[in-house]
């Protein structure tokens, strides 16, 4: 990645649209506005040919030149046919070479930005807008943008050089052509900044009418949409979303459209004042038939131009510029430092305890503390739960032990060591976590596992961890064995069971070297009993590592070393199972109210 070509703290402008590809791709770039001016240099040549042309043959009727004259004139009427004819051809392979550089290059960098985010950019609303307007196909609206300045550029070319001969014709033609144009220019980039606005708010509604979509077509829900029947339930609300999004663009497109018709409107009338006039010096001499016809065809084509290119192209620019508003703002979004960064190698680390400090956490722009005062210390190897109801702030120690947060008030120690103070190369390192939603990678099943150390691929801890997890039949009843890819996205793709894909999931964190192990109630999808069967398993493959169970369900917690309950975001009680049984308090409440789950 060019380190240049994405750059934090400054400002993107419509010139950064033909900056960005100079820099990825400067020889297809060139080529594209060397042949763009060319392009639009060829309708003021032809205007010169077909009056030469045209005067040409008139003469020869009229016997006062030879025909061998109009060879000339013939053969650059013929080499502008044949230019207009492969110039297409050319033009988009230059553009789809230039496309590929463009996604290689300028979408990987805006990938790593993304990557790059501190994770409180992902759970802001705001900031996720701005994050899916930005990043949703980046490389087409930096290429549009791109397009669109040639094509100004191809304008101002043709209209320059085709009021040239106007003016050396008909001088006063040209003037009141170019007085024209101005307001019309105005009203295009009014449209184009109204256009993007609305864009902006209708995508708010787009996006959730996205989501209804997918969830009322595609494969995963299916079984739920045929049991409870909910799809013209859901379908009303999606249309709703739709038409809410619709109706926005309408008023502003129709707003546009009228506006621009009118302007068309009047260049159509002055198109055809301007032609009559040229009668006038046809008449008396003072141009030729061929000329006449040459300036009518310009004046014609200036007119198509002025009353709907030039709008065109002028309101995608504005709305380009509102596309880089967005840009520069979503480059100054804050980063994550080592965010990117491979995980250490495990051989430099090593493990003794964490402990929490009086440490207040409460998520941004909310104000909740979700820990405050928490205190607790956690040493190797040995099991330890975390157990207490839905939003007590269990889910939270892990963000914070892995880096996602640390705007938190007091102290986390690793090793006696600020956790602020380990690279995000360390906490990877050190911690591999199952979550509640755990990843289904559509990719093959051997893969799904190796993701769990980028750094190396051992086949033998690989064969350990699908024989803890006992995968074995699993794999199986797979075509292609391990080398099977998963999903139904590929061809010849096998899909998992739901348990299967948890088995998965756990053998990938087993797979990781880390030296702490964190189930984050990935198994809540299992009755309690099964969930229960997968903890004990993960507390028996993790002998020799420290492991966190999350969990509001306490089958699993008496399996752990030490059980500890969060209650309004502090530690209200921990011990192992048979203390906290008989000090008769949160937890023992608690566990007897599930007991009847676990027999």
């Amino acid at each position: 990645m060019k380190t240049n070509i994405l750059e934090k703290g400054r400002t993107y402008n419509l010139f950064d649209f033909i900056k960005i590809p100079f820099q990825i791709s400067p020889g297809f770039t060139l080529v594209k506005v060397i042949n763009q001016i060319i392009s639009a240099s060829i309708p003021s040549i032809q205007v010169l040919v077909t009056a030469s042309f045209i005067d040409t043959a008139l003469a020869i009727f009229h016997g006062s030149q030879e025909y061998n004259s109009i060879f000339l004139p013939l053969t650059g009427m013929m080499l502008i046919i044949l230019y207009n004819y492969l110039n297409w051809s050319f033009v988009s392979y230059i553009n789809l070479k230039l496309e590929m550089k463009m996604t290689e290059i300028f979408r990987t960098g805006i990938v790593e930005k993304r990557s790059r985010l501190e994770y409180r950019h992902i759970e802001d609303n705001d900031s996720w807008d701005l994050i899916t307007r930005t990043c949703t196909d980046p490389v087409g609206k930096i290429n549009g943008g791109f397009e669109n300045i040639l094509g100004a550029i191809g304008i101002v070319v043709r209209v320059v050089s085709l009021l040239a001969i106007l003016i050396t014709q008909v001088w006063w033609a040209a003037l009141v052509i170019i007085g024209i144009s101005v307001p019309l220019f105005l009203l295009a980039i009014k449209g184009g900044k109204a256009t993007y606005q609305a864009n902006k708010e209708a995508e708010k509604h787009t996006r959730r009418a996205k989501y209804l979509h997918n969830v009322l077509t595609e494969r995963d829900n299916i079984e739920e949409r045929a049991l409870f029947g909910y799809t013209e339930n859901l379908n009303g609300e999606w249309f709703d979303k739709y038409e809410e999004a619709r109706k926005i663009n309408l008023k502003v497109t129709l707003k546009y459209f009228i506006r621009i018709k009118g302007s068309s409107l009047i260049m159509v009338v002055i198109s055809v004042f301007i032609i009559g006039v040229l009668l006038f010096p046809l008449s008396n001499g003072a141009i030729t038939a061929g000329m006449f016809m040459g300036l009518v065809t310009a004046t014609l084509s200036l007119i198509q131009m002025m009353s709907w290119n030039l709008s065109w192209i002028t309101s995608e620019l504005a709305k380009s510029r509102e596309y880089l508003k967005d840009f520069t703002a979503f480059m100054e979004l804050s980063e994550q430092e080592g965010a990117l960064d491979l995980p250490e190698e495990m051989e430099r680390l090593s493990f003794e305890s964490i402990e929490f400090c009086n440490v207040s956490f409460r998520y941004p722009g909310t104000d909740r503390d979700i820990l405050k005062n928490f205190n607790l210390k956690i040493e190797k190897n040995l099991h330890y739960a975390f157990v207490g109801i839905n939003g007590a702030g269990k889910t939270t120690i892990t963000k914070l032990l892995t880096g996602m947060y640390d705007n938190f008030e007091g102290e986390i120690k690793i090793n006696n060591r600020s956790i602020r103070e380990y690279k995000q190369a360390e906490l990877k390192a050190l911690f591999s976590v199952v979550y509640q939603d755990f990843a289904k990678y559509y990719i093959s099943f051997k893969e799904n596992i190796l993701l769990g150390d980028v750094n190396h691929t051992d086949e033998d801890k690989l064969g350990d961890a699908v024989s803890l997890l006992e995968l074995e039949e699993t794999i199986a009843k797979l075509p292609h064995g391990m080398d099977t890819y998963l999903g139904k996205i590929k061809e010849g793709g096998m899909d998992l069971s739901g348990g299967e894909w948890q088995r998965v999931a756990i053998a990938r964190a087993l797979y990781h070297p880390a030296k702490i192990r964190i189930l984050d109630e990935p198994t809540a999808a299992l009755d309690p009993v099964a969930e229960s069967n997968i903890y004990e398993m993960f507390g028996k493959i993790s002998q020799g590592k420290s492991t966190i169970f999350i969990t509001h369900r306490l089958g699993a917690a008496k399996l752990a070393d030490k059980i500890v309950v969060i209650h309004d975001g502090a530690v209200a009680e921990q011990g192992n199972h048979d203390e906290l049984m008989t000090l008769g308090g949160i937890y023992a409440e608690m566990f007897e109210s599930q007991r009847s789950w676990y027999q």
